[in-house]
């Protein structure tokens, strides 16, 4: 019984130096159990083009309209881009979308996130936990376009290590930010000098994209400073100012019509 044993056991480990494992060979002839096929120096995988991408996918990003073709061409070319449109243009995911493609070539250093904590028109009151559990609502916008294009798991991590943050508008006085990709979103909400004091952070080796929908501001009338800044910064030949319009909508159909007669 021992040698038989033995032998088994070299056999084994025979196969598993071998990389691939063989039902008939594998062990006794009548034995129940067989391994699934393993490729030599990685797992099995029933999808015939696993490549050890960490069960992450790639998404392509194509622009869907000639709108969304010239804010991807504005962030390659400018090192601030202004991004003016209507609910469902994709301002916001074209903006995450670059930054994260940004820093994984290695272009920026880290993801900075700003977003006005502004209420839609109603108050949900004080929100407990620490600041980013307080701004998670706000941000919620932010996280599911950070999540298509980054596991969750790999957004917490980078959180973690600082590689993306989550800078509320308030505290970004002061700041210079160098080799960052900063996107401002709902920037509507933003009063003139809130929008001046984000614009001149910029530092070197930076990318500033702010996204906003000067018609759907939450603010009291003639409070946000998204409109009159971009009138303003149209003139600098450095600075893109694109503006989105009802054909550049990608959400439902509904949306684009809603927002003609709104």
């Amino acid at each position: 019984m021992e040698p038989e044993m033995t032998k088994r056991a070299a056999l084994k480990r025979q196969a598993r130096e071998a990389g691939a494992f063989d039902g008939p060979d594998y062990g006794a002839h009548d034995a129940k159990v067989r391994r699934l096929p393993v490729s030599q120096g990685r797992g099995w995988s029933p999808h015939p083009s696993n490549d050890d991408r960490d069960q992450a996918y790639l998404k392509t990003l194509k622009p869907k309209s000639e709108g969304q073709a010239e804010l991807l061409n504005a962030v390659d070319t400018h090192n601030l881009t202004l991004a003016l449109g209507p609910a469902g243009t994709g301002k916001t995911y074209l903006a995450v979308a670059k930054a994260v493609e940004a820093l994984e070539a290695g272009k920026v250093g880290r993801i900075v996130l700003s977003r006005p904590a502004v209420e839609a028109g109603e108050s949900i009151g004080f929100l407990p936990g620490a600041m980013e559990d307080k701004l998670a609502p706000y941000l919620r916008p932010l996280y599911d376009a950070l999540s298509d294009r980054l596991s969750m798991k790999r957004v917490g991590a980078l959180m973690a290590e600082g590689l993306i943050e989550i800078a509320p508008i308030g505290y970004m006085r002061g700041r210079t930010l160098n080799n960052a990709f900063v996107v401002v979103d709902e920037a509507q909400n933003c009063t003139y000098t809130q929008l001046k004091m984000l614009l001149t952070r910029l530092g070197w080796h930076s990318t500033m994209v702010v996204t906003g929908d000067p018609h759907q501001s939450d603010l009291l009338p003639g409070v946000s400073g998204l409109a009159d800044i971009a009138s303003k910064l149209e003139a600098v030949p450095e600075i893109a100012v694109v503006r989105l319009a009802e054909q550049d909508i990608v959400r439902h159909p509904l949306v684009a019509s809603m927002i003609g007669v709104l």
